[in-house]
């Protein structure tokens, strides 16, 4: 199924390889996965479930995927600290969670697929043992990905500032290691993916991600790379996606997170809450409405993009009082100001069909394919959204007027905001895909290609000193 039940594995979860500093990239306490632990077909599961524990970034009472929603906002100007100024720039102190976060997810499927592989083919029933490598390799896959987005020029095909690509289990013989190219990155990712969407399980009764799981991260990582073909295969993805997966898109968007959630058979990949989360004092629905002592809000440029939009009435709330934070409001994607935190609004979204559609349109532009066509998956996704060429069509006429490329992928980036923003990063990697004079437009702060990107975590090259160059505009 599509919900990733995350389970607290303890037996496996007692050794820390490389303690002098957490942020390296070395295996995480939480998933211990040597060979003398994955036995057979079920120690393998056990050993997988800690690998998506780690996916979730996960504790023994919540899931910790909310800077997956807030980060990315926040960086492309949709989201902002409630009690204060933004406070969220790309600079050296910036982003070291996720990496610490993405690593551990690395070396905790390195784990996984280390001690499968070992295992004799007649552990395993039928295609199982293929389908498990095939997940383990999906998780490396998104981890390998997210560093690449936030701490490799990925934008640069011929860059030598790609990733520190993890692809065994962490040792104190092979903790020190040089950084790839961006080219051997996006290889290596690409190649973990096929291998996902060739074994990966069709269907996810019990387990976690599938095939169609592994096509759609698949498209997002060939619509950043865009080089040559990339444009045709995303189209060619996305129309499988739609026409022979079990994933259909949601008739009200709304419900997806208001009644729905992991049942909705829009969503590809999802993460359901820890059983003691929505007590949490921490919990994300305290967290976007008053109830813990952060807050996170929408902000101006975020209600201003739903102007003449259905869903500015369930995605803004009313004001943010405070007063260190004027022009902000309660941002209720999840759940509608004042609800009691529950197993629903604390559900998390990694993929939906919506963007399927929308990366299928981009890429048609980006190949020099019919704006119509275009046009035509845009109006879809409205129409979920109450918007159609006769109700509250405004936006519907905005898109219609697009008539150049250029126009056309603004179309594309609002409704990527208005669908997407506050997931998994999509609202802020859009932004990015834009010309960068564009960017600066609509993100000022944004001076050069230089923020596109964190600086690499100085402990990194304390330790590991074949790690190569920093980014550049940031400190060893």
């Amino acid at each position: 199924m599509k919900k990733i039940y995350v389970y607290v594995v303890f037996c496996l979860i007692a050794t820390a390889l490389y303690s002098c500093n957490k942020e390296l990239s070395a295996l995480p306490q939480n998933s211990k996965t040597e060979e003398n632990t994955i036995l057979d077909q079920g120690t393998s599961q056990i050993a997988l479930n800690g690998a998506y524990y780690n996916f979730a970034n996960a504790t023994s009472t919540k899931n910790g995927w909310q800077s997956h929603q807030i980060t990315t906002a926040r960086l492309a100007g949709y989201m902002q600290y409630g009690y204060g100024p933004n406070g969220l720039d790309l600079n050296q102190n910036a982003g070291t969670s996720f990496w610490i976060e993405s690593y551990k997810l690395l070396n905790a499927a390195n784990g996984v697929i280390k001690g499968v592989t070992a295992l004799a083919d007649n552990k395993f029933t039928a295609n199982r043992k293929k389908e498990i490598l095939a997940e383990a390799r999906f998780l490396r896959a998104y981890g390998h990905f997210r560093i690449l987005m936030f701490y490799a020029e990925w934008f640069k095909p011929n860059s030598a500032l790609g990733v520190l690509i993890r692809d065994e289990l962490s040792t104190l013989t092979n903790i020190s290691k040089a950084r790839s190219s961006v080219k051997e990155s996006y290889d290596f990712i690409l190649a973990d993916l096929d291998e996902a969407i060739a074994n990966g399980p069709s269907t996810n009764a019990a387990y976690y991600a599938t095939k169609w799981a592994a096509m759609a991260l698949k498209m997002r990582v060939l619509i950043n790379r865009g080089a040559a073909g990339d444009f045709t295969e995303i189209i060619g993805l996305a129309n499988t996606l739609t026409t022979s997966s079990p994933y259909v898109l949601e008739a009200n968007a709304m419900d997806i997170f208001r009644s729905k959630g992991l049942s909705s058979k829009e969503v590809i990949l999802g993460l359901q809450p820890q059983a003691l989360q929505a007590a949490d004092f921490y919990s994300k629905t305290k967290q976007y409405y008053p109830g813990a002592s952060s807050l996170y809000v929408a902000s101006n440029a975020l209600k201003n993009i739903y102007a003449n939009d259905p869903r500015l009435a369930w995605m803004i709330g009313t004001a943010n009082p405070s007063a260190s934070s004027p022009n902000t409001f309660y941002f209720t994607k999840y759940a509608a100001q004042g609800v009691v935190a529950s197993s629903l609004t604390e559900t998390d979204y990694a993929i939906r069909l919506t963007e399927v559609y929308l990366l299928k349109a981009e890429a048609i532009v980006r190949s020099g394919g019919s704006l119509t066509d275009a046009k035509t998956l845009l109006h879809t996704i409205q129409a979920k959204a109450g918007i159609t060429a006769t109700v509250n069509n405004i936006n519907y006429l905005e898109v219609e007027a697009a008539v150049t490329p250029d126009a056309m992928l603004m179309e594309i980036y609002k409704e990527t905001v208005r669908c997407m923003v506050g997931e998994d990063g999509q609202e802020w990697m859009c932004l990015l895909r834009l010309p960068l004079s564009t960017v600066q437009q609509l993100r000022p702060t944004i001076t050069s290609q230089l923020l596109y990107i964190f600086g690499v975590p100085s402990n990194e090259f304390l330790y590991n000193p074949l790690f190569g160059d920093q980014n550049p505009g940031y400190n060893k």
